[in-house]
């Protein structure tokens, strides 16, 4: 397979692995405030999402940097694109500046 190609399906998996882990995280801070038993709940998903994004990131990278790369590139654009689209109503799309300090 070209190079190229082969980067370009490692971004799409990262978006891909991206998606399920910060997503997975909005699904579970949802559920916090009526769960049970909230450590658990935390915690269960914490573990899953690490483990299914790290072997996800392990099978695409198949001992390439470049990939791996490539695929970090697609996993925070995933989580740029559900930053934007889960933020709540009426919430400014950059954070102010309240404090008064210029960056």
């Amino acid at each position: 397979m070209s190079g190229v190609v082969t980067l370009l399906l490692a971004l799409v998996a990262g978006v891909g692995l991206g998606l399920l882990y910060f997503g997975g995280l909005w699904l579970t801070v949802r559920r916090l405030a009526t769960s049970r038993r909230p450590a658990l709940l935390f915690g269960t998903s914490l573990v899953v999402r690490l483990a299914l994004t790290v072997l996800g990131f392990y099978f695409v990278m198949d001992g390439s940097w470049p990939r791996a790369l490539a695929c970090l590139g697609g996993f925070l654009i995933a989580r740029q694109i559900l930053t934007y689209r889960l933020r709540p109503e009426g919430a400014p799309a950059v954070a102010e500046n309240k404090g008064g300090v210029q960056p």
